[in-house]
């Protein structure tokens, strides 16, 4: 029988939470403890299905949120958060009693949005006591600040604890530790284990053939990339190079077409690509934001990467790209001053360099099947023990 795995991503903004969910899928096609593995990707903005899934694996789309001054807002029905909430959480809740997980994975943010997930987890805690439990976080959350008031209003550990077996942290304590710096509650700390950047081993798509060399920029699903885009299709690159300028899908039709225009006749700009990294693999140079799959994307390969981390809503973009930069992984730049001039300096400067990257952990792909082997055995063994979880 196959090991029922549940991967949740609440996907207010961006992709990046159903791409990293996706990676996780990946790996634990392969099984866990010697088992098939078959799950539910749990997802909050329909684009998620475009995407080519494992086999064994399928969608499970909730109604859609996204962020508002006052913090959440249903995305397309005429309800208050509240409501929304509400259904999406039903459903979460109708679909883990009825496929019953030995796995939950809950990326970011434990409870989901406005508590949504919290009826559910109890349920599996009466119901269901063997399914482990497991919150997944980027190595990098916030400003220490911002991640406490964010703790704060969820209950603290003290709410959160006995809720969850496990957290992974998917990044390397040597270039940033959330846990040591105020980002993580103290009493979470000891179930933490850092599995190393998800990194290495992500399975690479369809190539956007380019037949003559090329330097790539992608600023991701593109809802905050207009600033970089325009200044890097604007930007001259070395003699004999193309450059292709990828705006993501949720760039607007008005914003992309601001970009076409800006760009030198050698960039061709293009909304969406089967998959980017192959063409990070095989660029001579990549320009790109700071977020977490895409550095990951970066950092599995051996070329050179310029990145202009996110300035707004979150500092998580700006520490990520300082500490990686700190360690020699990739070179960054400031907002201000992002502008043709400077991208084409660093691009004829940079072009067929070779980045090293093998001082940071960036194996966290084939670890966590490994995390989830051991915590599905010691659940059955208290299990065959006849024991009952305590709730700590």
């Amino acid at each position: 029988m196959s090991i029922r795995i549940v991967l949740y991503s609440h996907d207010s903004a961006g992709l990046g939470h159903i791409r990293r969910n996706l990676a996780l899928a990946g790996a634990l096609t392969a099984g866990v403890g010697g088992e098939p593995a078959t799950g539910l990707l749990v997802a909050g903005r329909p684009e998620a299905t475009r995407f080519p899934l494992p086999d064994g694996w399928d969608w499970l789309v909730l109604p859609g949120v996204r962020h508002a001054p006052e913090g959440y807002a249903s995305r397309a029905l005429d309800v208050d958060i509240e409501t929304a909430a509400a259904l999406r959480g039903s459903v979460f809740r109708a679909a883990v009693r009825a496929f019953r997980p030995d796995l939950l994975v809950i990326d970011r943010h434990p409870l989901g949005v406005a508590r949504e997930l919290e009826p559910a987890l109890r349920m599996l805690r009466t119901e269901q006591p063997d399914c482990r439990i497991v919150l997944g976080l980027r190595e990098v959350l916030d400003s220490p600040a911002a991640a406490a008031a964010e703790w704060s209003a969820l209950g603290g550990s003290a709410a959160l604890r006995p809720l969850l077996d496990a957290v992974w942290v998917y990044g390397d304590p040597r270039i940033h530790d959330l846990t040591a710096n105020g980002e993580l509650p103290a009493g979470l700390r000891d179930l933490v284990t850092h599995t190393g950047y998800l990194a290495t081993g992500r399975v690479a798509g369809h190539l956007h053939r380019i037949d003559e060399p090329f330097v790539l920029t992608t600023v991701g699903g593109g809802s905050d990339g207009l600033e970089l885009a325009l200044a890097a299709a604007a930007a001259p690159v070395p003699a004999g190079h193309r450059h292709l300028v990828v705006t993501g899908p949720q760039m607007s039709t008005a914003d992309r077409s601001r970009v076409a225009a800006a760009a030198r006749p050698e960039a061709s700009v293009v909304r969406r690509v089967p998959d980017a990294l192959p063409l990070m693999r095989s660029a001579s140079a990549v320009i790109c934001m700071g977020g977490y799959n895409t550095i990951c994307e970066v950092m599995s390969t051996s070329t050179p990467a310029l990145v202009a981390p996110r300035t707004r809503r979150r500092a998580e973009q700006r520490i990520r790209a300082a500490a990686l930069a700190a360690a020699g992984a990739i070179q960054t730049i400031d907002a201000s001053r992002i502008d043709p001039g400077s991208i084409g300096d660093w691009l004829a400067a940079n072009v067929g360099r070779s980045a090293t990257r093998e001082n940071i952990a960036l194996d966290g792909l084939s670890r966590i099947p490994h995390l989830a082997t051991a915590l599905l055995e010691g659940s059955r063994e208290r299990v065959r023990r006849g024991g009952e979880r305590v709730a700590v």
